[in-house]
């Protein structure tokens, strides 16, 4: 469904704006035995091998380096820009693809599904612990926070370990903590195991657009991305709809015992179905460490930090405030739903007002069929316009959905509900349209963060998930009193100038994001440049012959390259800063 002819996919992805160089190792071969020097380049400073004649053909469904590093600095790309073969998009075949993406797509389902489920349920659930709605409500922003913090934690988890076992280890998670909240005995421990379900949850999102990085070609992401994102919108659009049902029936209890149903069958299905994806693991390159010194590189590799350094791309952080502005907007509309529309409309229960939440919902399915099949379509159109493949073309396919339909639909929603204008049937069309267009939107923003810099889309990603997050937490937590304050037509005013303001974000990077990224690489070259010539200097001048023999001087210096890594080990944390 995903696939297109091997042979336009593979002169798609020969034309992307970077070329492979001659002296990058090829990924088909590989040495038992190497030896591995220091090779700054334009691109990245990375171990320069030399194969010896009893190299073994390398598997593509993995690049393993431990071969050729030892003890030496791991593979460090400075360029915002990995090579990755074109013959790594062809190790699956296309039904099994298919499979995949069909099963991440149910899985990123729940974290979102979760978040607004116990909307519906809020008055019984303050009822049942002895606490008020604005309580509760509190607990429901602090899931967004946690969404927004974890993808910091399992981004670079997934790069050094790989999808598989980070997918499973917290599809187990979310469903031991989606029972413990289930049976949560008082106000406390309901806290702390929905906070604990965001955390585990939300890896589902991430780690599902980073398989699709990893198994679709450029050309083909945005309709892969599509039919996953529309699990992680439908959620949130349905969740209030089932809860609502529930909780006019039966007790709020069984939302959640319900949603460890659907964690057990995500947890089993990426068990036995998912494979793993990802090119290179990042733990390959430790073979050769031991003790504390491979604890302190592992450390360095996985920490969060890694994620917001990634931020000092301005692309990337203005991609993060149009998505953030995004889901500030869904959010901001869904929240508030039962307490804005069932007094005006006089509806008397949760699923009554439950009902309206279908209307965004379907305009995310149907959104789904169509979004990321455009967004594809602008990349094909500006590769044949350029002759190569610029990664900020493809949100030109957002800009007009965003600019113009869904603060157009949003300013309507808001001022018609204020003055009682239109009634039902015009509330539920344009939340159906702004469900539509945001269809439009999420496939080409979350498509570009892994284009943009290959090889590191998780982390990428990540980072764009930590922003659009925070700012879902913040929508969540001040809408109510907000709406309160100022009146639903005047927040609903704010909330498109936001959205408005993040389609600006996006058509600067689309300008300007190839320059900003060639600046921001050529700064991190040259940071990492000094390190390493300020490392060998100091190497040289330890072992300057004492009686001024300078070819004595220059032996001792070669000697010692060959018998020590070339840079230290504080050395090598610091770099890990530059990636």
């Amino acid at each position: 469904m995903f696939e297109s002819k091997n042979g336009s996919s593979s002169q798609a992805a020969g034309s992307c704006q970077t070329r492979p160089r001659s002296n990058e190792r090829s990924p088909s071969s590989s040495s038992s035995s190497t030896h591995s020097v220091i090779s700054i380049e334009s691109g990245s400073v990375s171990p320069a091998t030399v194969t010896r004649p009893d190299g073994e053909n390398e598997n593509l469904e993995r690049r393993s380096t431990h071969h050729s590093l030892g003890p030496d600095m791991p593979v460090e790309p400075i360029s915002s820009v990995v090579e990755i073969p074109d013959e790594v998009y062809d190790r699956l075949p296309p039904h099994r693809k298919l499979v995949i993406v069909s099963l991440l797509s149910f899985c990123s389902f729940l974290a979102p599904i979760s978040s607004t489920s116990v909307l519906a349920a809020t008055p019984e659930i303050a009822a049942e612990y002895a606490t008020t709605g604005s309580i509760v409500n509190l607990v429901n922003a602090l899931y967004m926070l946690f969404m927004g913090i974890s993808p910091m934690f399992w981004g670079p988890l997934s790069q050094v370990y790989g999808r598989r076992i980070v997918t499973v280890i917290t599809a187990v998670g979310f469903l031991i903590c989606s029972m413990g909240t289930a049976l949560a005995p008082n106000l406390g421990a309901f806290f702390v195991f929905r906070l604990l379900t965001a955390f585990e949850g939300t890896s589902f999102i991430l780690l599902g657009a980073a398989v699709i990085g990893d198994i679709y070609r450029p050309t083909e992401r945005g309709t892969a991305t599509g039919w996953f994102m529309s699990g992680t919108l439908v959620g949130p659009a349905f969740g209030p709809f089932v809860g609502g049902i529930i909780v006019t029936y039966t007790s709020w209890r069984v939302i959640f015992w319900l949603q460890t149903g659907l964690a057990g069958l995500a947890a089993v299905g990426s068990y036995l179905l998912l494979p793993e994806t990802i090119y290179h693991k990042r733990i390959d390159d430790l073979v050769g460490y031991s003790g504390i010194a491979k604890g302190k590189v592992l450390l360095g590799m996985i920490n969060p930090w890694r994620v917001m350094r990634l931020w000092e791309y301005p692309n990337l952080l203005l991609t993060g405030i149009a998505s953030a502005s995004l889901v500030w907007n869904m959010y901001s509309l869904l929240t508030p739903i039962r307490y804005v529309l069932n007094p005006r409309y006089h509806l008397t229960t949760p699923m009554q007002g439950g009902l309206f939440y279908l209307a965004p919902g379907c305009g995310y399915l149907m959104g789904t069929f169509i979004g990321g099949r455009y967004a594809d379509f602008i990349v094909k159109k500006y590769i044949k316009k350029r002759g190569v493949r610029i990664p900020e073309d493809r949100m030109y396919s957002a800009l007009p959905f965003m600019g113009i339909v869904i603060p157009g639909c949003v300013l309507i929603y808001g001022w018609c509900v204020e003055n009682d204008v239109g009634g039902i049937p015009l509330t539920v069309i344009v939340l159906f349209l702004q469900g539509v267009a945001q269809l439009f939107c999420f496939p080409s923003l979350n498509t570009y963060c892994l284009d943009v810099m290959p090889g590191r889309g998780a982390e990428v990603i990540a980072g764009n998930y930590a922003i659009r997050y925070l700012f879902a937490c913040a929508g969540t937590a001040v809408v109510l009193p907000a709406i309160n304050g100022i009146g639903v037509g005047w927040f609903s005013t704010i909330s498109a100038l936001f959205v408005f303001a993040g389609t600006v974000c996006a058509f600067v990077s689309i300008r300007w994001g190839r320059g900003w990224r060639a600046k921001v690489d050529a700064r991190r070259k040259r940071r990492a440049t000094r390190k390493i010539l300020g490392e060998e200097n100091g190497d040289l001048a330890g072992n300057d012959d004492p009686h001024g023999n300078r070819e004595s001087g220059k032996s001792a210096a070669a000697d010692a390259a060959q018998r020590s890594p070339l840079t230290t080990l504080e050395t090598q944390e610091r770099d890990k800063e530059e990636v």
